[in-house]
């Protein structure tokens, strides 16, 4: 039986408005230890924001800490569901090249998939497996 997205995804979404800012951003990402976090604006996903976003999209770019997250974030948004395969969420991945991608049912994120998390699945033996289940260094 084929690996769903439902099973490996990562079910704690990070948020934070479109209307915050970069600084906000990364201080939630510092605080969660997390390298995403999910762009919503009233309650709906409108894009995904990463630290290298903050990096390429704000600073590289001359902006500041006070610069919009709609400004620094992913709005051509790729998603999956829970109920598709691993193995299709993986090609979806390849195809955009994205390592995350929000995972929604109807129109609610429900989580978060990363390349890591495939890498755990497909191959758990390997350096990516191997690295993507250890604990993040703090």
């Amino acid at each position: 039986m084929a690996t769903t997205v439902s099973d490996v995804l990562t079910p704690d979404i990070i948020s934070i408005s479109s209307m915050r800012t970069a600084r906000d951003a990364a201080e939630l990402m510092h605080t969660a230890d997390v390298g995403a976090v999910v762009v919503t604006d009233g309650g709906q996903l409108v894009g995904l924001v990463t630290d290298r976003d903050l990096v390429v999209r704000v600073l590289a770019a001359g902006g500041g800490p006070d610069t919009p997250v709609s400004e620094a974030c992913s709005g051509d948004l790729v998603t999956v569901s829970p109920d598709d395969d691993v193995a299709d969420a993986a090609r979806v991945m390849a195809q955009h090249a994205v390592r995350r991608l929000p995972v929604v049912s109807g129109d609610k994120v429900v989580g978060i998939v990363s390349l890591g998390d495939l890498a755990i699945v497909s191959d758990p033996t390997s350096v990516l497996g191997q690295v993507s289940a250890r604990p993040a260094n703090a």
